[in-house]
């Protein structure tokens, strides 16, 4: 649906947003080409948090979806010289 959403006031900042299903998923994407400084989801904090939560209601309220149908997805990317892909659904509860 999109890529790189932004609240009209910069405060907020959604990577991707999709439709899984009936859900409306809000997807954060943390790329790190090592796991020297912790794991690439483990920059998702409290506050980073707050911030995709409040562009998360912008876009359900702009786009009609009911908020018991959104969920937060993190995809977590370890780009070494092996890449690893982890998808975590609803990682936010």
């Amino acid at each position: 649906m999109a890529r790189n959403y932004r609240t009209r006031s910069g405060s907020g900042e959604i990577d991707i947003v999709a439709w899984d299903g009936e859900t409306l998923a809000f997807v954060e994407v943390k790329t790190r080409s090592t796991a020297e400084f912790g794991a690439p989801e483990s920059a998702v904090d409290e506050e980073k948090r707050t911030k995709l939560r409040y562009a998360a209601r912008d876009y359900a309220r702009r786009a009609n979806v009911a908020w018991d149908r959104t969920r937060f997805d993190i995809v977590s990317v370890l780009a070494g010289r092996r890449v690893q892909v982890e998808w975590m659904r609803d990682a936010f509860r």
